[in-house]
């Protein structure tokens, strides 16, 4: 402990750390992200929904049906197979749109394209902890933690490489909150002079666009800066010895300044993104006539698409809520703290002596959406003190980091009810590492030196015993040939299987 704690204590190690550390996880995470990304060369679980979707969206500017059984079809590169008629998608599409970016690059038939958009994001969400993080604890160094973290968990690992929308709100979500820490940081004194808020605004009306659990992000963090002008201008009140300060007519006027800001930046940026739907006919409800809609009359004056869109905003709404179909890896969202129930996305057998598996022992070819669990299981812990923190002190970092998992996981506990997965927490997966770095940022920043170095030593060791996790799992993440019985050692609880 001793030699390491004087190895990264030196000048000239720190130095080093400080100019090309945030270089050298962001190569790591483009690694990890990028080599072998397209296999399997097949579409592994919702991407049967969303690569063809977004094909179709590129295409017709609405989502198309599909024959049955199209995945096949489409896996050998017969990519326009696909049905002039619409399909009921319950989801927006601006996750798709950036998916079809990555198969109008690559081609279709190429599952690299299916899923670089997804992967590219997922490398820009390391930048953006890295930044998040170094404006929130006021220190580069301890900002390289977060995202260190961030390259080499599992669950990121698997959500950038697969072709689906959570990571892309994942991107959104923590850009928002990027934005909300800049509002902060400038004088909040300001009514309407609030561009750092306009752009989380606008930012989370396209997290919106790819899933509605943006709208959830929106919420609070626009309640928040509601919230923390509010208690600012009670601040200066009692500063400036004034003798009552006006909860009522304070909440009315920056409530009504912020909803401005807001709102109609955020819904409009939602609504541009359906451009494809409305500059088209042919997509699902499209053609729906008002009086089929069933609006109350005093709406009737709205355009027909514009009654469409919200018939078909408010099917999708039913759709969600009451989704409760069996799925042999829904899990519930009171465990997603912890890898209790990680998603097996792809998962492939093949016999000893075939092509695929030329030794005397059976093969396996897997991904699973399974986080690190030393990484987990200290932010599980971190939250908790976070938590405790927090009530004891109110202070500003502690609300910010809870700020985000209030928005990403607690929404999910109203929903205990509906099919849900583990891999949605890669939404609030940056705040949960984030409060892992507070905490052990708060151990090192101790007045006893020797307490400091050691503490020092046992984060460098933290870091090390998480890296050694990742290399050992690493098989489970990138899909890569192992036998079975190297795949089943790796599966210490029967609900990881």
């Amino acid at each position: 402990m001793t030699a390491l704690t004087k190895t990264t204590s030196s000048g000239r190690f720190n130095r080093a750390i400080d100019r090309f550390g945030i270089w050298l996880i962001l190569l790591l995470a483009a690694a990890t992200r990028l080599i072998n990304l397209g296999f399997p060369h097949k579409l592994v679980f919702d991407e049967t929904y969303y690569v063809k979707d977004a094909w179709t969206l590129g295409n017709l500017g609405y989502e198309g049906s599909w024959p049955q059984d199209a995945n096949a079809s489409f896996e050998a590169g017969n990519a326009n197979a696909f049905n002039s008629s619409a399909s009921f998608v319950v989801h927006p599409p601006l996750g798709k749109w950036l998916i079809f970016l990555g198969m109008k690059l690559f081609g279709p038939e190429s599952s690299v394209g299916w899923r670089f958009s997804v992967a590219v994001l997922g490398i820009a969400s390391v930048w953006l902890i890295y930044i998040v993080a170094a404006r929130l604890f006021g220190s580069k160094r301890w900002a390289l933690v977060p995202a260190f973290l961030l390259t080499i968990d599992g669950h990121a690992i698997v959500m950038s490489r697969t072709a689906l929308l959570d990571g892309i709100l994942a991107f959104f979500v923590l850009l928002a909150f990027y934005f909300l820490l800049r509002d902060r940081a400038l004088s909040p004194l300001s009514l309407w002079h609030r561009p750092w808020l306009v752009a989380m605004a606008l930012t989370l009306g396209l997290a919106s666009a790819v899933k509605w659990s943006g709208l959830y992000f929106l919420a609070v963090f626009t309640f928040y800066a509601l919230i923390s002008d509010l208690l600012l201008q009670r601040r200066i009140s009692k500063a400036l010895d004034q003798e009552r300060f006006d909860w009522f007519g304070s909440t009315i006027k920056h409530g009504f300044a912020k909803a401005v800001l807001t709102l109609p930046i955020a819904i409009t940026a939602y609504i541009i993104t359906w451009v494809g739907w409305f500059a088209t006919t042919g997509g699902y409800y499209r053609q729906m006539q008002p009086g089929q809609i069933g609006l109350p009359s005093w709406l009737s004056w709205l355009p027909q698409p514009v009654q469409a869109f919200w018939y078909y905003q408010v099917q999708t709404y039913s759709f969600h809520v009451n989704m409760s179909t069996p799925h042999g890896y829904a899990s519930s969202p009171l465990t997603w703290l912890l890898p209790i129930r990680p998603t097996a996305f792809f998962f492939e057998g093949a016999d000893a002596g075939t092509a695929n598996c030329s030794g005397t022992e059976n093969c396996v070819n897997a991904i699973t959406a399974l986080g690190n669990p030393a990484i987990w299981l200290a932010a599980f812990l971190a939250i908790v003190a976070v938590c405790i923190r927090w009530v004891r002190l109110r202070n500003k970092v502690s609300s910010l980091i809870l700020l985000g998992l209030l928005a990403g996981y607690v929404p999910w506990l109203m929903y205990l009810h509906r099919t849900t997965f583990q891999f949605y927490a890669i939404a609030f997966l940056p705040w949960m590492l984030l409060a892992l770095t507070y905490w052990l940022k708060l151990k090192v920043e101790s007045t006893d030196p020797e307490r400091t170095s050691r503490a020092k030593a046992w984060v460098v060791s933290f870091l090390a015993l998480a890296l050694v996790f990742s290399i050992f799992f690493s098989d489970l993440w990138l899909g890569y040939t192992t036998t079975y019985w190297y795949w089943h050692i790796h599966m210490w609880l029967p609900s990881w299987i």
